[in-house]
């Protein structure tokens, strides 16, 4: 039987979702992990997706295997149900009415809804549907839209559980179909390629009808099942969700006809409930005042710096940007540190939004991996490979905001990210996939009102400095950052 290509394009997004990695004892924001920079002597973890960076989070793998084929004529294993393995050569999973002669060996099966090539030695579950991993600790089972359900205590499922997931997860199919194949090929080509390449190409909008779908009995926006099928694993509510400035729902009304269902023109908000990042209160003569140029410790790969990195309006010059007179004005300027030292030119911002990466399939911005420099630390090229696609910085009309769009948390540190009244500034990680508003307008304008007794030196308020993977403070190795093998500073232009 011939199949379309649109049904082609469904059954190749339904296999790369992704599945929660629930891993006993991971540890939360304030752990000592060496990724982030934090008091602890492990060796960092190879990179991998870790979408929510908090405690309890999940780490997600896509299920899409890495030689896709053609499924077609390979559907007799979908109704033999979910399989597993861990390591060593592949098996078929013991269940009642699995007979001796069923072929169950075929891992590479690309077809069947559970179905997941694994590495690195661990045990694979099947699609959004948590169980009991191989050492037996319990996963979730609150959740209908992630369709978890829980083995018994004796081992090996019940004709009950296995049931219920089953119909769990044909439900969870026959909706995500459903919504799919209202799409036409050329959505779905865009969704897939953002999908595969893991937002480094987001494509544009895909833009579905405010269907009333319901899963568990729950309300399932689009923008909610795709990003949960595709990203997050643990998205509870569509609340959660914030469309990039480049996006369609971004600017259209909360309860317009149609909304983009693609998730990789959303983040996830970092605010009270997320779990609490590491933070640090420092001192503002201590830690957030303006790097000097004159100051002999730091040295600059440029000899054109100028003697101060904060850069009054019209005083700005860069050849490369040639910008001229009938542009407006940059609204920020971006300088990029590795350590005490400043690498490259301020790079100067028009556009609404820019993005800061080392290495991007496709797209345009300020690229640190394009910046050389002859003697670089062990630490600094370890950390320079983590930066991959970075951030998205944009200027949206209540503030300033960083997307991190790197499979490694940033952290982030902002005059306005204080409590009022605050004398000291805190430190926020954000973790991959989320977005912080680093930079408040309505804040800041409070702040400029004068307090003689809260300046305890020289600071900039209208700077934003970013770091990538490490971060710095008090619960850190690192107290300050210029300690950070790789960081930012946002320069803000007259903010409003």
């Amino acid at each position: 039987m011939f199949r379309s290509k649109r049904s082609g394009l469904v059954r190749r997004l339904w296999r790369s979702r992704v599945v929660p990695d629930r891993e006993e004892g991971g540890s939360g924001g304030g752990g000592g992990g060496d990724e982030d920079g934090s008091l602890g002597s492990r060796a960092e973890p190879a990179p991998r997706a870790r979408e929510g960076g908090g405690c309890g989070r999940s780490e997600v793998r896509p299920v899409a295997p890495r030689r896709p084929r053609d499924a077609v004529g390979q559907r007799g294993a979908q109704g033999a149900g979910r399989r597993r393995r861990a390591g060593g050569p592949p098996r078929p999973m013991s269940e009642p009415g699995a007979g001796a002669g069923s072929s169950l060996l075929d891992v590479a099966e690309p077809g069947g809804p559970g179905w997941l090539p694994e590495s690195d030695c661990e045990t694979v579950t099947c699609c959004l549907f948590s169980e009991r991993d191989a050492a037996g600790a319990p996963r979730d089972a609150s959740d209908p839209l992630a369709g978890a359900a829980l083995e018994p205590a004796g081992g090996g499922r019940s004709r009950e559980a296995r049931s219920r997931l089953l119909l769990l997860e044909q439900e969870l199919k026959t909706v995500t179909y459903s919504l799919l194949k209202r799409l036409k090929e050329r959505s779905l080509d865009t969704l897939l390629e953002a999908v595969e390449s893991r937002g480094g190409v987001p494509g544009g909008c895909v833009l579905v009808p405010r269907a009333d779908l319901r899963l568990g009995g729950q309300p399932a926006p689009p923008q909610l099942l795709l990003g949960r099928l595709f990203r997050w694993p643990d998205l509870q509510h569509a609340v959660e969700l914030k469309p990039l400035c480049g996006c369609h729902s971004f600017a259209a009304a909360a309860d317009g006809p149609t909304v983009c269902c693609n998730p990789y023109h959303f983040s996830r908000l970092c605010g009270p409930e997320s779990p609490p990042p590491p933070y640090s209160r420092l001192s503002p003569r201590d830690e957030y005042k303006p790097l000097d140029l004159s100051d002999s410790t730091l040295s600059y790969t440029e000899t054109e710096a100028t003697n101060s990195l904060i850069t009054a309006p019209g005083e700005f010059s860069d050849a490369s940007m040639s910008p001229d007179a009938t542009k407006p004005s940059h609204w920020c300027s971006v300088a990029y540190w590795e350590h005490r030292t400043r690498v490259g030119r301020l790079y100067a911002v028009y556009d609404q939004a820019v993005s800061i990466f080392y290495d991007l399939p496709q797209g345009s911005g300020f690229c640190l991996g394009q910046l050389n420099l002859e003697q670089r630390s062990e630490s600094v090229r370890r950390t320079r490979s983590k930066i991959g696609f970075g951030i998205l910085l944009s200027k949206e009309p209540d503030g300033v905001w960083a997307y991190n769009r790197g499979e490694h948390p940033i952290f982030v540190n902002s005059p306005t990210l204080d409590a009022p009244g605050g004398r000291a500034l805190v430190v926020r990680k954000v973790p991959p996939g989320y977005s912080i508003k680093v930079f408040d307008f309505e804040r800041s304008g409070l702040q400029h009102a004068p307090e003689p007794d809260a300046a305890d030196g020289p600071y900039d308020p209208n700077s934003v400095r970013i770091s990538f993977a490490k971060g710095w403070g008090p619960c850190y190795s690192r107290q300050f950052i210029t300690s950070c093998p790789c960081w930012l500073e946002i320069l803000l232009n007259n903010p409003r």
